[in-house]
C-alpha cells in the first residue's frame, strides 16, 4: 500500500492544512530546478552542491544557460508550448569540478513555473531499446493470454516483481468508499500475507488518488532518508506546484506507516478504467532500493498496458453474466408483450422476475394490490415499506444493500430484505416492483484495526495517525445484502422502458379496438332495432291470420290441423318476445343514463308491487337484512335489474316456498370478489336450484338458456344479458355465486 502523503492533521473531509502537492521539499536521490517564463532559476533544491558543485544562492536568479548548453536549453524551451503536467524526458551532461556528470533530464510546465528534475545517472542504468523490449515483450504477451481476472492480476504481481526485483508487489484496487482491498500479491516466502485484507479509506486519502491519475506513478526508493527543502530567491516566493513532480518529498505520516509495515522502499504504479483510478500496483522492499529513472518509465509503460488490458479483463469477467441478464430481459419482455394479464407476465414463471436481477424475492404493487414472489416480507410489511419510499425516495430508481440503516423497520425482516432494489414504474399511480436480497453476514479481513487510524481531538480535529499494527482483524458486518451490479440495476430500468414501451402500444391498440367496437357496436344496435321492429309486423300477421283460421275456420280442419294452428300461434307469441327482447337490448345500447339520487328502498317496494300484482300465485318470502343505500343511479334500468333478478330466483326455485334475500354489504366483507372493486355490493340470493359453476358467464350471454323452454316457467333467456348490459352502463360488474341444490346469489355493482 502507499498512504502516500498524508499530513498529520486533517479535518473529517480529509482536507488538508497544508496541500500534498505543495510540499516545499523533494527527495535526495536528484535535483529539483524550477524556471520563470524566460527560463531562469527561482527556486532549487538544497543539494546542487553535492550533484552540481554549485551552491543553491549561485544559481538563484541566473538563467538556466548557466547550467546547460543551448541543445539541452532548447529542449525546455519547447516544454513551454506542452500542455501543463505533460512529460519530456532528454539526456543531460553537466559539467563540475569532477568532470562530466551525466543525468536524465525531465522537465514539464505547471501554472507558473518549468519544473526540470534531474537524477544522476550511471552507465548501467542505460536500458537500451532491445533491453526494454527484452523487459516487456513476454509480461505483455503473458498478461493477453489469460481472460480471467484473477489470473490476470495474480500475473500482474508476478511480473512487476521480476522487473523490479521487490520484496514484495501488490495489486490494491479501490472500492466505491474509497477503501481497498489487495487482490493479487507476490512475495517473498518468508513474507507474511497481505493478500484478501482490506485497507480503509484513510490509508489513501482522496487528495492522494486524485494525483494518482495525474501522475502515473511513484517512487520512494528510502523511506529513512531526509528531505531536501527548496530555497527560494524570494522568502515570499509561490510554493512550487510539485503534483507531477517526481521527487515530491514523502510526508512524516506516510514514512512512520510504512516502517510499521517494515518497509524501506516502494513504487506505486496507477491502474486507470475508464478514466478513473480503478487501483494500484504497490511495491515494497524490506530495504533501500533505487530504480533507475528508465526501469521505472518501463514500469509506468507496462502499467498503462494493463490499464488497457483490465478494462477488457474486467468487461470479459462481467460480459458472460451480462449476457445471461439481457437474454432473460429479452425473454421475460416477449412474454409481458404477449401476456394479457400484466401481473402474471411478471410472475410466471416465478424464477423470471427474479433472475432478471438476481434477486431472491420480490413485490409487484398495483396501488392497493401486492403480490409477492420468492423470499420477501409479508404483504403489510411490504406496504408499509412502500409508504415510507413514497415519503422519502423520489428516485424512480433506488437501491440500497443495506435497507436497515436507512428504514429500521427492516430489521425485522433483514433475512429476506437486507437488500433493496425499487422500480417506480409509474410517478402518477403508486405501481412498483421491489426486489429483495437477504442479509449475508460477511467477515472482512483488515491489514490491522482501521480505527486507529484516526484520532478525533478535543476541538473536533482529527488526525489521520500511521497504524502501528497490521496484523489481522477481522470485522464482522451485518445487516447487509450483496450489493446490487450496475449491469442488475441497468437491467431494471431497462424492464420499465420496456413495461412503458408495451402499455403505450397496448393503449394505441386498444383504442383501435375500442374505436372499432364503439362503430360495430353502434352498427348492430342500429340492425337490431330496425330489424326487430321490421319483424314485428309480419309476426303480427302471422299471429292474427292464424288466429282467424281458428275461430272461423275450425270446421274445415281436422284435430292435426287444429294443433298446427295452435304450434303457429305458440310459436309467433315466442318469437316476439324474443323479438321485443332483442329491441330492448338494441335500445339499452343507445341509451343515455339518467343518473340521479335514488332511494333504493322505495325503488324495490315498486318493484315487488309489480311482482307481486302479475304473479298472483307466487310464494315469496323476502328478507331484507338492512335498509338499502340511496345511491345515484337511473332509477328505471336500476328497476329493471331488481325486477330480472327476483323474478329469476323465484322461477328458478324447486323449493315450496322461494326465499329471497336482497341487501348491500361493503366489498371488503367478500373474499372472492372481482379485481379493482371499491363500490357498494348488492345482492339477491335465493334458495333454488343453483348453477354450476362452468356455466357462471355462460348465464349472461343473449338467448342463453340452461333449461328448456317448459321448464321452470318458459323465458327467453335474454333478463340477464339485459341486466349485465344495464350494470356495465353504470360502470359496474356482475357476477354470480352458486351451489347447486341449494341456491345463488348475485352480485353487481353501479359505480359511482
Amino acid at each position: 500500500m502507499s498512504p502516500e502523503d498524508i499530513t498529520t492533521q486533517t479535518n473529517s473531509d480529509n482536507s488538508h492544512d497544508q496541500p500534498i502537492h505543495l510540499p516545499g521539499s523533494i527527495q535526495p536521490y536528484g535535483v529539483l530546478i524550477a524556471l520563470n517564463a524566460e527560463l531562469e532559476i527561482w527556486q532549487v533544491s538544497n543539494n546542487t552542491t553535492i550533484y552540481l558543485d554549485k551552491q543553491p544562492q549561485d544559481l538563484l536568479g541566473q538563467p538556466l544557460s548557466c547550467l546547460l548548453a543551448t541543445q539541452q536549453i532548447a529542449v525546455i524551451q519547447q516544454c513551454l508550448e506542452k500542455k501543463i503536467g505533460s512529460v519530456t524526458t532528454f539526456k543531460v551532461s553537466i559539467t563540475t569540478i569532477d568532470g562530466e556528470r551525466y543525468f536524465d533530464g525531465i522537465v514539464h510546465r505547471t501554472s507558473n513555473a518549468v519544473i526540470l528534475e534531474l537524477e544522476p545517472k550511471n552507465s548501467d542504468d542505460e536500458v537500451s531499446f532491445l533491453g526494454f523490449h527484452g523487459l516487456v515483450s513476454e509480461a505483455i504477451a503473458n498478461l493477453q493470454n489469460t481472460t480471467n481476472l484473477d489470473e490476470f492480476l495474480h500475473l500482474v504481481a508476478t511480473e512487476y516483481r521480476k522487473i523490479t526485483a521487490f520484496d514484495r508487489v501488490m495489486v490494491y484496487r479501490f472500492a466505491e468508499d474509497g477503501a481497498g482491498s489487495v487482490v493479487a500479491e507476490a512475495k517473498r516466502e518468508d513474507l507474511s500475507p497481505l493478500l484478501g485484507l482490506h485497507f480503509p479509506a484513510t490509508d489513501i486519502p482522496t487528495p492522494v488518488r486524485q494525483l494518482y491519475t495525474q501522475c502515473l506513478h511513484r517512487f520512494i526508493p528510502d523511506l529513512t532518508a531526509q528531505a531536501v527543502q527548496l530555497i527560494a530567491q524570494d522568502a515570499n516566493n509561490t510554493p512550487v506546484d510539485l503534483s507531477w513532480s517526481g521527487l515530491r518529498s514523502v510526508d512524516p505520516c506516510c514514512i512512520t506507516y510504512h516502517q510499521n509495515m517494515g518497509v524501506a522502499a516502494i513504487l506505486v504504479i496507477a491502474l486507470i478504467k475508464n478514466q478513473q483510478l480503478w487501483g494500484l500496483i504497490s511495491a515494497h522492499h524490506q530495504t533501500p532500493q533505487h530504480l533507475s529513472y528508465e526501469l521505472r518509465k518501463i514500469c509506468e509503460f507496462l502499467g498503462q498496458i494493463v490499464s488497457s488490458e483490465l478494462g477488457h479483463k474486467v468487461i470479459h469477467s462481467e460480459l458472460d453474466y451480462e449476457v445471461r441478464l439481457k437474454s432473460l430481459q429479452s425473454e421475460f419482455v416477449e412474454l409481458i408483450s404477449q401476456a394479457d394479464n400484466f401481473i402474471d407476465a411478471l410472475i410466471k414463471p416465478q424464477p423470471s422476475l427474479l433472475a432478471l436481477v438476481s434477486a431472491t424475492g420480490a413485490a409487484v404493487c398495483l396501488d392497493h394490490e401486492i403480490t409477492l414472489v420468492g423470499a420477501t416480507p409479508n404483504k403489510e410489511q411490504v406496504r408499509e415499506l412502500i409508504t415510507w419510499v413514497d415519503n422519502h425516495v423520489s428516485e424512480r430508481l433506488f437501491s440500497t444493500d443495506s435497507l436497515p440503516k436507512l428504514y429500521p423497520e427492516a430489521i425485522n425482516f433483514k433475512n429476506t430484505a437486507s437488500g433493496l432494489l425499487l422500480l417506480r414504474i409509474s410517478q402518477i399511480q403508486r405501481y412498483y416492483i421491489l426486489w429483495f436480497r437477504p442479509e449475508v453476514l460477511q467477515t472482512i479481513n483488515w491489514a490491522g484495526n482501521p480505527n486507529t487510524s484516526r484520532q478525533t481531538h478535543i476541538d473536533g480535529s482529527v488526525s489521520l495517525c500511521p497504524r502501528t499494527s497490521f496484523e489481522k482483524w477481522q470485522e464482522i458486518v451485518q445487516l447487509t445484502a450483496l450489493p446490487w451490479k450496475q449491469c442488475e440495476i441497468d437491467n431494471a430500468l431497462a424492464l420499465k422502458n420496456a413495461i412503458i414501451g408495451i402499455v403505450l402500444s397496448k393503449a394505441e391498440e386498444l383504442a383501435k379496438i375500442n374505436q372499432e367496437l364503439e362503430r360495430s357496436n353502434r352498427e348492430l344496435a342500429s340492425f337490431a332495432y330496425a330489424a326487430s321492429h321490421d319483424l314485428k309486423e309480419p309476426l303480427r300477421g302471422i299471429y292474427n291470420f292464424s288466429t282467424i283460421l281458428i275461430e272461423d275456420y275450425a270446421q274445415l280442419l281436422d284435430e292435426d290441423g287444429i294443433d298446427y294452428l295452435q304450434t303457429v300461434l305458440s310459436l309467433s307469441v315466442r318469437m316476439e318476445s324474443l323479438i321485443n327482447s332483442l329491441l330492448r337490448l338494441s335500445q339499452l345500447g343507445q341509451t343515455e343514463l339518467h343518473r340521479q339520487p335514488t332511494d333504493l328502498n322505495e325503488l324495490l317496494n315498486q318493484v315487488l308491487d309489480v311482482i307481486n300484482a302479475s304473479r298472483q300465485q307466487a310464494q315469496i318470502h323476502l328478507l331484507i337484512p338492512r335498509p338499502l343505500p340511496t345511491i345515484a343511479c337511473d332509477a328505471v334500468l336500476v328497476n329493471e335489474v331488481f325486477t330480472n333478478l327476483i323474478i329469476n330466483a323465484w322461477k328458478y326455485n324447486d323449493k315450496t316456498a322461494a326465499l329471497i334475500e336482497i341487501g348491500s354489504i361493503n366489498p371488503q366483507e367478500l373474499s372472492n370478489i372481482p379485481k379493482n372493486t371499491s363500490f357498494t355490493v348488492f345482492y339477491v340470493k335465493d334458495n333454488g336450484i343453483g348453477i354450476q359453476a362452468h356455466h357462471y358467464q355462460t348465464i349472461f350471454r343473449l338467448f342463453k338458456r340452461l333449461h328448456s323452454q317448459e321448464k321452470y316457467g318458459g323465458g327467453t333467456g335474454a333478463g340477464l344479458a339485459i341486466s349485465k348490459k344495464i350494470v356495465e352502463l353504470h360502470g359496474g360488474q356482475i357476477w354470480v355465486e352458486s351451489s347447486v341444490g341449494k341456491g345463488s346469489t348475485f352480485y353487481f355493482t353501479l359505480g359511482q
